[in-house]
């Protein structure tokens, strides 16, 4: 089984770059737009805004700080997918299999028509503080590689979320004309178990699509208190708890290190690997992360999303890395909409190591 802290040999840059490009030219057209500025760049930071693309694993699991991004990790998960069908249960994520399997997900079947494109919101699933959203995109005509951007914005019974949050989007392409997609949105503030969801998607020549749907919790999760610390290097690690459930399993942590420079920051780095007490891994599979500026340090916040682990386990390994970039840029953005290029600087990153701890799974 490949490694979750494995570099990634042939990860796209010029696909990624291409993604934040398309990005920046919609938001400079929508600066006055509340729910884009506020949702996709934010970063409780002040005046000036960044994003981050890097050439590693990071870049993958939500280096995107408090923005959605687009995922190659969603995008391969969907590479099997038929046109026919639900996104969900003919995914590569086991989480999603089994939930559309066992019914747990909100089947929505809404479908929006704009300039020839039809957009569908197939289904939801919100398990922990984690949404996922399948679409089925089909044209009159061949569009844009990244028409879509990095996905929908979201609001909560008519609200933004005042937390913040993250999260990743990733297309299948199944034909010129039709595509199939998942978008992932993780919340760090708390979530009521039940709220209206809108989710707004904007296409490059600025068609909206706007979807409103009630959405429920599942059932059947639980929390395994940790509140398991590490101070290492100047970076400060709380890891809080473990929840788990039906569909998956997920780590939420916080980290904080002195610093006002999101480049030479280290604490958005930060991932786990899991293994139970056989040594067989748990994948780890996404978990954006949200970023900001307070009083002279940087903090974050985070909820690592991994695959369901077996009712046989019974004790479970944590590892802390760094999934350190070996490349990339940035843009940054200013109260006024100008831009920025950001130099990435390798050699201000350098690597720690922690020490595993043990959590008991209760039976």
């Amino acid at each position: 089984m490949k490694k979750s802290h494995d570099q990634l040999d042939d990860f796209p840059k010029e696909e990624v770059r291409s993604a934040i490009q398309a990005g920046i030219v919609q938001a400079e057209g929508q600066m006055n737009n509340k729910i884009i500025k506020t949702r996709r760049y934010k970063m409780n930071s002040g005046k000036r805004k960044f994003l981050y693309a890097v050439s590693s694993v990071a870049a993958v699991f939500g280096i995107l700080i408090g923005s959605s991004y687009y995922s190659p990790t969603l995008a391969s998960s969907l590479s099997q997918i038929p046109i026919i069908g639900s996104v969900f249960g003919n995914s590569n994520l086991i989480g999603l299999q089994k939930a559309q399997k066992q019914g747990l997900t909100s089947a929505i079947g809404e479908t929006q028509t704009i300039d020839g494109i039809s957009v569908t919101l197939d289904e939801i699933l919100y398990d922990q503080n984690n949404i996922t959203v399948g679409y089925i995109i089909e044209s009159e005509k061949e569009l844009d590689k990244f028409y879509f951007g990095a996905g929908a914005d979201f609001t909560i019974n008519g609200e933004m979320p005042y937390g913040g949050s993250s999260g990743g989007y990733g297309e299948d392409i199944q034909s010129p004309t039709t595509r199939t997609a998942i978008q992932e949105i993780t919340v760090s503030e708390d979530m009521p178990n039940a709220f209206e969801l809108g989710l707004i998607l904007q296409g490059s020549n600025d068609q909206t699509w706007y979807f409103t749907t009630p959405i429920k919790q599942i059932t059947g999760i639980s929390k395994v208190p940790i509140q398991h610390t590490a101070n290492i290097d100047g970076i400060h690690l709380t890891v809080t708890e473990l929840t788990l459930s039906e569909t998956g399993a997920s780590i939420s942590y916080e980290s904080s290190e002195k610093g006002t420079d999101f480049q030479q920051s280290r604490g958005n780095y930060i991932e786990f690997q899991m293994v139970d007490q056989d040594g067989n891994e748990i994948f780890s599979h996404s978990g954006g992360i949200t970023g900001k500026k307070l009083k002279g340090k940087l903090l974050y916040k985070s909820n690592k999303q991994f695959d369901p682990i077996d009712s046989n386990v019974t004790e479970l390994t944590i590892t802390p890395y760094l999934a350190l970039p070996t490349g990339g840029g940035g843009v940054e953005y200013g109260e006024n909409g100008e831009t920025k290029e950001l130099e990435f600087k390798r050699d201000s990153l350098q690597p720690v190591e922690f020490e595993s701890f043990k959590v008991i799974i209760p039976q």
